[in-house]
């Protein structure tokens, strides 16, 4: 018989103000220790009349590696963005996902996850 696989749900929010990626940009969201975590959704707004642009990184903890997977998108003014409709990230403990924009700072990124407790990871 099939076991479900238990998991808890997560929403995190910040407001873009970083202006460079890697260690500079915003963390929006950290994997927990003993945890792994899919991705489920990742929303960008823009509150503002002006077009502005954000890119959006994945540190790979690992590798001590930012990856980039968003890079300079425009958003529209007054607009949003969802980045991950059905595809999915699965990120490991210590990783994160990151924000920076071209100089607005009326940008919001929005990820929602599902944790899953592994007690190989550290």
């Amino acid at each position: 018989m099939v076991q479900p696989i238990a998991f808890d749900t997560a929403t995190e929010s910040v407001t873009v103000t970083a202006t460079a990626g890697g260690a500079s940009s915003n963390v929006v969201y950290t994997v927990s220790n003993f945890h792994g975590a899919t991705v489920d959704s990742l929303h960008i707004s823009n509150g503002a009349a002006s077009t502005y642009t954000v890119s959006i990184q994945w540190y790979h903890k690992e590798d001590n590696t930012y990856y980039t997977i968003l890079n300079n998108k425009s958003i529209g003014g007054n607009d949003v963005y969802n980045m991950i409709t059905s595809d999915r990230l699965h990120l490991h403990a210590g990783d994160k996902i990151t924000a920076f924009n071209g100089g607005g700072s009326n940008l919001g990124v929005t990820v929602s996850v599902k944790e899953y407790y592994n007690p190989t990871r550290g």
